[in-house]
């Protein structure tokens, strides 16, 4: 695949370029997801269907990928929250993003040790990024509330601990449907009483 040359920093991507550029890290999505521990960047590049020298033109690092895999799913988490709010009750939208979160925890295992280096570093801020989690998630509850489907009472910081307790004990569970059968617990926990 023939490769494009890097556009300066204030220039757009050409459309080959951003097709490429999606195209990696759709496949770096799927590769950490997929994977125990974390891929090559080789590995992810066969999988995008392209040369390893593009996954590099777009993400000169390991930490450049990572970064914007991470950001792109805590945005797709946030806006997750609004678009799921238009189509759907707040009760039900607000189990479909459980859902969602569900899938964004999953991504971060196969780039576990990579993400918490840049934790550490100080290059990723999980204060901001839980800020904008309990934010989508008050909106949700907000909606609920009002609509009378969640209870007036739920906190955001309170079912983000559960959806991540929940995550975190299925992910040890040999059974792949007990994080489902627990997410609807908890949800059934914050219908009004």
């Amino acid at each position: 695949m023939a490769t494009e040359p890097s556009p300066a920093p204030h220039q757009p991507l050409r459309a080959d370029a951003a097709r490429n550029r999606e195209t990696v890290l759709a496949a770096a999505t799927r590769a950490f997801a997929a994977c125990d521990t974390e891929p090559s960047m080789r590995e992810i590049a066969r999988q995008a269907g392209v040369g390893v020298a593009t996954v590099f033109r777009h993400f000169p690092t390991r930490e450049a990928l990572v970064d914007a895999v991470y950001q792109d799913q805590v945005v797709r988490l946030t806006a997750g929250a609004s678009e799921l709010l238009a189509s759907h009750p707040p009760a039900q939208a607000l189990r479909r993003w459980m859902d969602l979160f569900a899938q964004w925890q999953a991504t971060k295992h196969g780039m576990t040790d990579t993400l918490l280096a840049m934790i550490d570093a100080g290059e990723i801020s999980l204060a901001h990024t839980r800020q904008e989690l309990l934010s989508a998630i008050t909106m949700i509850l907000d909606a609920g509330a009002t609509a009378g489907d969640i209870r007036a009472d739920a906190r955001a910081d309170d079912v983000c601990a559960g959806v991540l307790g929940m995550l975190a004990v299925a992910a040890k569970s040999t059974e792949p449907a007990q994080a489902q059968r627990l997410l609807d617990l908890l949800m059934d926990g914050l219908r009004p009483r």
